[in-house]
């Protein structure tokens, strides 16, 4: 699934493009959507903003409605020109939303609907994001607030809590807490204020870093050496050279890398 700094590489790359410019066709599926647009006069209106939240892509509209999608594990945004050819089957655009002789395409996402921007502080899932990570203005301090609150949870299930802090993914979970020589399955409660902004720190340089440079690998090892853990199972540390080990987590259940060298485990009690 797209990580924070995926969604506002995505943000980057069609606000300039969209931001600014008429609507002159705009093409929802299922059927209902595209009443909803006709509804809320959004052909005609001019696109405000393209704004990234979290794992959300929020496109705003003048007539005071937004776009929200979420790309789930297979969606995608592209870019055309009019009339050049699409990179993904016609058939799996969800979105098709032209501006002025550009087209931007959303394939497959797993979420896309329209929400009024007055309903939004009450929108069950995007009221209900915690800080996000990939932004300028982070607010660590939130952010640390909401990871104790999460007390028993283990440290690498309550970064992916949405709720807590926004944008954080499989990758960078396990990647910040290597750097940070955290023990994923340390509870939130046995980890002092201190460590926590020590993480949620080194995750926003860390994912600020690939919003500029997309291909920034979390090493010092260079491109041929992206990740310290993360999906290197079995494979010797970086570091030290012990196997790294990966296991399920949290709930939907993700799976965890990391070193037990690196990251040793806290005694009980």
């Amino acid at each position: 699934m797209p990580e924070g700094d995926t969604l506002w590489r995505v943000a980057n790359r069609l606000s300039p493009a969209l931001v600014g410019r008429r609507v002159t066709a705009l093409r929802l599926a299922p059927p209902a959507l595209a009443s909803e647009a006709r509804r809320h006069r959004v052909e005609g209106s001019t696109i405000v903003a393209v704004e990234a939240r979290g794992k959300h892509l929020l496109v705003r509209f003048s007539t005071g409605v937004a776009l929200h999608t979420h790309l789930g594990m297979t969606g995608s945004w592209h870019l055309y020109r009019a009339g050049s050819r699409w990179r993904s089957p016609a058939h799996l655009a969800r979105v098709v939303l032209e501006a002025d002789g550009v087209v931007a395409v959303c394939f497959v996402p797993r979420v896309v609907e329209l929400v009024p921007e007055k309903d939004e502080g009450a929108h069950p899932t995007l009221a209900a994001l915690g800080p996000d990570v990939v932004a300028d203005g982070f607010d660590a301090f939130a952010a640390v607030a909401r990871l104790q609150a999460r007390g028993p949870l283990p440290i690498g299930a309550a970064l992916l809590d949405q709720t807590a802090l926004s944008g954080i993914g499989n990758i960078y979970k396990s990647e910040v807490l290597f750097l940070c020589g955290t023990d994923p399955f340390a509870p939130v409660a046995s980890l002092d204020a201190e460590r926590l902004r020590e993480i949620v720190d080194i995750a926003h340089e860390q994912m600020r870093r690939r919003v500029l440079a997309p291909i920034v690998p979390t090493t010092d090892g260079g491109g041929r050496a992206p990740y310290w853990v993360y999906g290197r199972a079995r494979r010797p540390c970086r570091r030290c050279a012990t196997l790294i080990r990966a296991a399920r987590q949290g709930r939907p259940s993700r799976t965890t890398y990391w070193c037990p060298r690196c990251q040793p485990s806290r005694p009980s009690g």
